[in-house]
């Protein structure tokens, strides 16, 4: 049945338990294609990047990317699954024009790595682990570009255009067991899940995971069952979804809208769905039976991949301090609140903080800056932190001239600004717009009694031991020498001048 109504969520989850299957396709960042030699690079003119390999022509034999190989060993071992001693590809057959072979190299019933999990915190704090069912190696398939709807899918376009260059990119598949117990927390999880899997595959340096570009991206399978049951209800499948949020709106949309379904008394379709930025839903893609047979079959091309296991152990012995592990420690180190951890990493200005503090910052000041200033430029601009055009180091600059007092915090946002507009690095901005704080204490004495002159009333009341009156002096100095001065310099003098004790 269709539904063009949702039940509200707090309904739906009255009512039914939500079951979650989550499959990450991470697209790795290897010089080569996975079975051929062709570049990866982005960007290059359509179809530049192919052979007869990765085109399937006859007679063409492929060969293992051994970098792709030892970066999936990596990913398996970061979650704790176990590596497999033997394990091969296998040919997934189906026909779709952006797969030119007919065929996608993949790996079915032997995964490279396998059994494993992922523990993930949520805002709160509280953790949720994730049991990680296979990470396996495989292919991209190319880039189908359907021109003349209105939609930009095949459906009502006039024609289509085939890109073969991604044909071949080295791909790992993530596969979760079914993430059961989430209850209403089930769209908070999945996010956390899929946020906390792209920092790891960062860390490891296998991959940018710009979700954005297509590098990383989330297939989402929801079913409901009824609370107190345990037999779980026909899934849906959210196809391609690359964005966190994305993530998140889709497994509460797809909650409201199998509840809707089951309420009315309808059957939920087993289909991919697409999903629409726009206003968070989803709409049918093509039913998916179960009795759907891709007609594996071992690769006859391919030799069986067995990873020795003294190159395991020494794979696991060169992994990195791992997000969470690293988190924790840095907000001991920072001194930061669970609250305050969270925003700094929703920001992602974890590792500008990191390398900011690195250039020398002390690690209060690299934050202020980073989630202060620069986070409302990124806000404002619509970019992300590490897109704005100031380095760590320049950062790390403008934290340490105004610790030696050179600037005032005023004058710091004025240089952030000028790098940002690309006037040239924070000193040169200084000399540029002449944005030192004014230190010469002769200028800045004249400048006070300027001030006190100008205003004899409320240096009367100072006099009379109505200290707070001293601010209205103060800026009226700070007023006079363009906000270069040291207010809290220019206070001193005032009190100083005017015989009254601080």
């Amino acid at each position: 049945m269709t539904v063009t109504d949702l039940v509200s969520y707090e309904d739906a989850l009255a009512s039914y338990d939500p079951v979650m299957g989550l499959e990450v396709h991470v697209e790795l960042g290897t010089k080569t294609k996975m079975f051929c030699g062709c570049s990866t690079e982005l960007k290059q003119d359509a179809n530049s990047q192919t052979c007869p390999v990765c085109l399937g022509l006859p007679g063409a034999l492929p060969v293992v990317n051994e970098i792709g190989v030892e970066s999936a060993i990596k990913i398996g071992l970061a979650l704790n699954c176990e590596i497999a001693e033997w394990c091969r590809f296998a040919r997934k057959n189906y026909f779709y024009p952006d797969m030119p072979k007919n065929f996608q190299t993949s790996q079915y019933d032997e995964p490279i790595a396998y059994n494993g999990y992922l523990d993930v915190q949520l805002e709160d704090g509280e953790v949720f682990r994730v049991h990680i069912e296979r990470a396996h190696m495989e292919e991209d398939t190319g880039k189908s570009t359907h021109v003349g709807g209105a939609t930009g899918r095949i459906h009502g376009a006039s024609h289509s255009l085939l890109d073969y260059n991604r044909a071949g990119i080295p791909l790992i598949e993530i596969v979760t067991k079914p993430i059961e117990g989430a209850g209403a927390r089930a769209p908070e999880v999945a996010k956390a899940y899929v946020a906390e899997l792209r920092e790891l595959i960062k860390a490891l340096g296998v991959s940018e995971a710009r979700m954005e570009m297509g590098q990383m991206r989330c297939d989402v399978n929801l079913s409901l069952r009824p609370q107190g049951t345990e037999t779980f209800g026909t899934r849906s499948e959210t196809k391609n979804v690359n964005s966190l949020r994305s993530v998140e709106r889709s497994v509460r949309f797809e909650i409201q809208r199998h509840a809707a379904v089951l309420g009315a008394g309808g059957t939920v379709v087993q289909e991919t769905r697409h999903f629409h930025e726009e206003d968070g839903s989803t709409t049918s893609g093509r039913i998916k039976d179960n009795a759907e047979d891709y007609r594996y079959f071992p690769e006859p091309d391919l030799v069986p991949v067995a990873p020795a296991r003294a190159w395991v152990e020494e794979l696991r012995g060169g992994l990195p301090e791992l997000p969470r592990v690293r988190r924790n420690r840095l907000k001991e180190e920072w001194g930061v609140s669970e609250h305050d951890m969270q925003s700094i990493l929703n920001a992602g200005a974890v590792d500008l903080i990191v390398a900011t503090t690195e250039a020398g910052a002390p690690s209060d000041q690299a934050r202020k800056w980073w989630m202060g200033e620069l986070a409302r430029n990124a806000n404002e601009t619509g970019r992300g932190l590490d897109e704005l055009p100031i380095t760590p180091a320049q950062v790390a600059r403008v934290a340490e001239l105004v610790a030696s007092g050179d600037l005032n915090d005023k004058l710091a946002r004025q240089v952030i600004d000028g790098v940002l507009a690309g006037e040239g690095d924070p000193d040169t901005v200084v000399e540029k717009r002449g944005l030192k704080v004014v230190s010469d204490e002769g200028a800045l004495g004249a400048a006070v009694d300027e001030a006190i002159a100008a205003n004899g009333a409320i240096a009367d009341k100072i006099r009379g031991g109505k200290i707070a009156a001293a601010g209205a002096l103060v800026g009226a100095v700070m007023k006079a020498t363009r906000g270069q001065a040291d207010a809290a310099r220019v206070r001193e003098l005032i009190l100083e001048k005017l015989g009254v004790q601080g």
